[in-house]
């Protein structure tokens, strides 16, 4: 009796037939840029706990933004670092602050590149949290009112969508509103839906300077142990008005993208942060890891488990990987 069985390998016998059976391509037009823009210097300045990532002064802004679009990677997401802090985090939404103005640099050096502004506080607050203190505790409703301010100041400097990271509830349906009382309907919301209270989070507080003066995030960010709460979470965001659900972080994360996309026709992000580039950097450095091919799977197992955009540190290699025929 012969023996039968299934012969799987003859879909890998050739690199040709791997790709010609290929599920999943990671491509330039599922990366998003982070960029940090930062009032308090000239020029550009390294951010040690990310090798490769800088901060940039507005005088500098322009050359890295072409060095961005010349690679074919369109779209950014900006990030300030403000020359100036207070307990309502004022500079988030003054029309002249760092991101505003770092928005209009942008389009003025490349205005077909799409500009994201995280919308959020801790960068601007004295107290280092995503809202409004009040006797200790971050308020929801109150809090509200400023997110708002800062979302209708960024469309008016000019960004394409607006990506609130603050976590309070009832963000989207209050920009919303905001938006298109202020007269930009066509401004998409870009929401951190699912924004869990993540220790990978650390590299990118020292990158922004927003980590907090006292406690946690965890009143408002989610319990990481947490996987149908996020489900409510994004099912809230779509009902009020997201035009994008997002999942942040990622890696450790990924049966929540997957379980997003089913529940949600909505295009996904992911967030790959912080604190995953920087093990994978410091990993490569101690050439414990092949860095590029690490990069590769960790961004195809994203795409994979259900994304259709990656907001990752690693765009720019990966532009240029792919220009190269490495990819």
């Amino acid at each position: 009796m012969s023996l039968v069985f299934d012969r799987h390998r003859r879909l890998r016998t050739s690199a040709a037939i791997r790709g010609l059976v290929r599920e999943t391509t990671v491509t330039k037009n599922d990366l998003i840029m982070p960029v940090f823009v930062d009032a308090t210097i000239d020029g550009v300045a390294p951010i040690p706990s990310m090798p490769g990532i800088n901060r940039y002064g507005l005088d500098a802004l322009p050359d890295e933004i072409r060095a961005i679009a010349d690679l074919g990677i369109t779209s950014v997401i900006v990030f300030g670092i403000p020359d100036h802090k207070d307990d309502v985090g004022s500079d988030a939404w003054n029309d002249d602050g760092i991101v505003q103005c770092g928005i209009r640099v942008i389009k003025a050096t490349c205005p077909d590149l799409v500009v994201i502004a995280d919308d959020c506080m801790c960068e601007y607050t004295s107290t280092g949290h995503c809202g409004i203190v009040r006797d200790g505790e971050v308020v929801n409703d109150e809090s509200l009112e400023y997110i708002v301010r800062i979302a209708v100041s960024q469309a008016k400097a000019g960004a394409d969508i607006i990506a609130p990271s603050n976590a309070m509830d009832g963000y989207v349906a209050s920009i919303r509103q905001g938006l298109d009382k202020a007269g930009y309907i066509n401004v998409p919301i870009m929401s951190y839906s699912v924004k869990y209270a993540s220790s990978f989070y650390g590299p990118f507080r020292d990158a922004a300077d927003g980590a907090p003066q006292f406690g946690d995030r965890s009143g408002y960010q989610m319990d990481p142990a947490n996987r149908f709460e996020a489900l409510r979470e994004a099912a809230s965001d779509e009902r009020e008005g997201a035009d994008f659900l997002m999942v942040k972080p990622a890696m450790a994360f990924l049966d929540i993208v997957r379980d997003i996309r089913n529940a949600s026709n909505l295009p996904l992000v992911a967030y790959n942060v912080s604190g995953e580039y920087a093990m994978v950097k410091a990993a490569a450095a101690n050439g414990w890891i092949d860095e590029a091919r690490i990069v590769k799977e960790t961004l195809t197992g994203i795409k994979r488990a259900g994304a259709d955009l990656i907001i990752t540190y690693f765009a720019k290699d990966v532009a240029a990987r792919i220009d190269r025929g490495e990819w």
